[in-house]
C-alpha cells in the first residue's frame, strides 16, 4: 500500500510517499481501510522528534482516520463495512491502518468521512480539557486563546454545545471571523489596533468581572494577562505551548482572587485509562450526529502531496482542519 514515512526528522518537508507492506491487526485491533486522515499538530512534532513519544525509524505518519472497518476482533461492536473515526499513535496517513478497538468509534451515518477523519484527537481533547479540567458550568465564560486552530475551534463549538459564552482570542481580523464562524460570542484580537490588549477587551465586555474558564494552548508572553482576565475562582487551563515559551507563574496571584492554573494533558490520561476515549466519544455522539461539533474543513490534500499539508502547521496558516485523502 501507499504510506507517507518518516525516515529522517527534518521537518515535513522531508516526507516521502514509499510502498509498504499493509498492517496487520493484532487481536484487540481493527483493520480500516482509510478513506481520510486528519492533521494534527503532533504530526508535525513527529517529522522533528520532537514528540514524547518517538517512534523508531522509519515510521507511517499521522494520528487520525476515518474510513471503513475491514476486519475487526469478535466482541468489539464492529463489522466489515462499519463506517468509523479512530486514533493511532502512528500509521493514519496511509491506504489502511490498524487501530486499537478501544480507539475506534462508530461514526454517524450524517457525518462525512473529511469531518470523521478532524474529530477524535481535537474534539475529545476539547471535553477533557473544557469540562472534565476546566469544570465548565452552564452560563460560565470561557476564553479560547488560538481560537482559530484546530483545538481552539473544537473548544469554542464543545462550550457553546454546553452552554457557556465564549470570547475567542485570535491574531489577525481573519481568524476572527473564523472563531466567530465557529460559534464564538465575541472575538477579540491579541493586541488592536491600537495598542490594547486582550485583558482590556475582556474585561470590557465581561463587566471588570473577567471570565470562568480560561483555555490556553499558546503559554508564551500572555500568560500573565490571561491570569488577570480571571474572574473570582476562575481556572486556567494549560494545553499546549505553541507560541514556543512556556511560561511560569507567580503562584501569589493565584491567592488575590482564588483562581487556579490547571494542566490538561488529554494524551497522558486518556491512554493511561482503558476504553476512556470510547467513553468520551460516546457523550460526544449525539452532538457530532447533530452537526453541533464538526471541525470546518480548511485544507484537503492529496497523498501524494501530504508534506504540504503538515507543512500548513508549520507555517501557522491553518484555520480549521488539514485532511489528506489517502486514496487519490
Amino acid at each position: 500500500m501507499r504510506a507517507v514515512q518518516v525516515s529522517k526528522l527534518e521537518g515535513p518537508e522531508a516526507l516521502e510517499v514509499v510502498e509498504v507492506d499493509e498492517p496487520v491487526a493484532g487481536p484487540d485491533q481493527v483493520l480500516i481501510d482509510v478513506e481520510a486522515a486528519g492533521v494534527v499538530f503532533p504530526d508535525l512534532l513527529q517529522t522533528r522528534g520532537e514528540y514524547q513519544m518517538k517512534p523508531e525509524l522509519p515510521f507511517v505518519l499521522g494520528s487520525e482516520v476515518a474510513g471503513t472497518v475491514r476486519t475487526a476482533p469478535d466482541g468489539s461492536g464492529f463489522s466489515p463495512g462499519d463506517r468509523v473515526a479512530a486514533l493511532c499513535v502512528v500509521g493514519a496517513f496511509a491506504e489502511t491502518v490498524a487501530a486499537n478497538v478501544d480507539q475506534t468509534f462508530p461514526l454517524p451515518d450524517a457525518v462525512s468521512f473529511d469531518v470523521g477523519a478532524g474529530l477524535p484527537m481535537n474534539y475529545l481533547t476539547a471535553e477533557f480539557v473544557v469540562a472534565t479540567r476546566g469544570r465548565l458550568a452552564e452560563g460560565e465564560t470561557v476564553l479560547v486563546h488560538g481560537a482559530a486552530g484546530g483545538v481552539g475551534i473544537a473548544c469554542i463549538q464543545f462550550a457553546k454545545a454546553r452552554g457557556a459564552t465564549v470570547i475567542a482570542v485570535v491574531s489577525t481580523e481573519g481568524k476572527a471571523e473564523v472563531a466567530r464562524s465557529a460559534g464564538a460570542d465575541h472575538a477579540v484580537l491579541v493586541t488592536d489596533a491600537e495598542g490594547t490588549g486582550f485583558k482590556d477587551a475582556v474585561l470590557a465586555l465581561t463587566d471588570k468581572r473577567g471570565v470562568d474558564v480560561i483555555v490556553d494552548p499558546v503559554g508564551g508572553d500572555r500568560f500573565t494577562d490571561s491570569l488577570r482576565s480571571l474572574a473570582r475562582a476562575g481556572r486556567l487551563v494549560v494545553v499546549g505551548f505553541t507560541g514556543g515559551e512556556i511560561p511560569t507563574v507567580k503562584v501569589n496571584r493565584l491567592l488575590l482572587r482564588n483562581t487556579e492554573v490547571v494542566g490538561a494533558g488529554w494524551g497522558e490520561w486518556a491512554w493511561s485509562n482503558p476504553g476512556y476515549m470510547r467513553r468520551q466519544w460516546d457523550e460526544l455522539t449525539d452532538d457530532i450526529a447533530s452537526g453541533l461539533l464538526a471541525p470546518p474543513i480548511s485544507g484537503v490534500y492529496p497523498l501524494a502531496e501530504a508534506a504540504a499539508a503538515v507543512g500548513e502547521l508549520a507555517e501557522r496558516r491553518v484555520t480549521g482542519k488539514v485532511v489528506i485523502h489517502t486514496r487519490e
